[in-house]
Parts: C-alpha cells; structure tokens; sequence
C-alpha cells in the first residue's frame, strides 16, 4: 500500500489516481499508523512553504515524516512536497522545513516569466533507478520557488529555465520531484512507476 500523505494542501487525488493506474493501491491519510505501515509514502501539494509547515507542525506529521523516512521505506515528494524536504524556505519569510535534504527553497529571480509554468526537458546528473528505461524528455512544472541542495551528489536532474533549475533530487529512500509527474505524461508516469517499484 502507499501511502498519500494528506496535510491540507490539496493535489492528492490526482496523485492517487495514477498510482492505482500504475496498478498499485493507495490509500490518502492523515494517520500516523497508516503511514508508518505502507510500502511506501508520496507526499505531494500545492501551496506556500510555511502554511504546510506550519499543518505538519501542528498535527505531528512532521515528526511522522521524518521517522517514516528513517525507516528506510521510500518517500517522494512532488512539487511543494519536494521542498519540504529540505532545510529551510524564503517563501514569504524564513521558515524550517523537514530537513531530510540539507538545502534552501529560493525563490526564481530575473526578468522572466515567474511562476515558471510549463513543459521543460530534464537534464540528468546523476545515474538513479528512478531513470530506469527514462530519456531527457520533458516534465510539466508550475512553481515560483526553487530548491538549491546543498550537495551536489543529491541533485539528481535539472532543467533550464534561463538557467539551472532543480527538477529530481535524491539520497538514499529519499527523492523528490518539482515537476507532476502525474501531470507530465509518458516520462511522468514512467518515473513514478519506477518509484512505486522500489515500494516492493
């Protein structure tokens, strides 16, 4: 089973959706059990940086999180959710986040578009079961903020949106996306079923 976490911040059911397309069962849940208990946990959304910290803090997800990628069991996060994962964000002020990959989300800055919204071609850095049967195709983003690893081993792929951005990150059962993988067709759904994979 994988587990959907929901903390308030919306995205999940089309999360679910391919996941069960993907032929794999997936539950959407707040609980501490339920999650401590699957195969693996996606933690997706939409949203501001410290408004989801803030839910998590409030309702020890948090600490749910962080020990439920203790345990070894892989975790992706998907657009908000692979911030998260990181130190800290300056998204509307400074604020912690989970601290599973050291780094800070910073917001896009230059005189282009922002949000950066729309289809861009993944460049791989690093080799990763997550690039199984995977080319350098194209990922759909919608984001304003971007995550800056602090190790460059953890970057697993970028893009250039008038210059490198983080797209796939990665260490260990930790990975994260800041494209939809569910929303960016074949190679989306490729890569979330090469996640699902490492769930067996």
């Amino acid at each position: 089973m994988i587990a959907i976490i929901d903390y308030g911040m919306g995205n999940l059911h089309s999360v679910m959706k391919a996941v069960e397309r993907l032929g794999y069962e997936a539950l959407v849940t707040s609980k501490e059990a339920e999650i401590m208990a699957a195969d693996g946990a996606i933690l997706p959304g939409v949203g501001a940086f410290g408004d989801a910290m803030h839910f998590l803090g409030e309702t020890g997800l948090k600490d749910t999180v962080i020990r439920y990628a203790a345990t070894g069991k892989p975790l992706l996060g998907i657009c908000l959710g692979m911030q998260l994962l990181f130190t800290s964000s300056e998204e509307h002020g400074e604020h912690e986040g989970l601290d599973l990959l050291p780094g800070q989300v910073i917001r896009l800055e230059g005189d282009f578009k922002i949000p950066h919204m729309g289809w861009n071609r993944l460049r791989f850095k690093q080799s990763s079961p997550l690039f199984d049967g995977l080319q350098e195709e194209h990922a759909y983003f919608v984001h304003s903020y971007h995550a800056k690893p602090e190790r460059e081993a953890d970057l697993l792929a970028d893009t250039d949106y008038y210059g490198p951005v983080t797209a796939i990150v990665g260490r260990d059962n930790v990975y994260g996306t800041q494209f939809h993988p569910e929303k960016s067709g074949s190679l989306g759904m490729r890569l979330l079923e090469n996640f699902l994979k490492l769930t067996r």
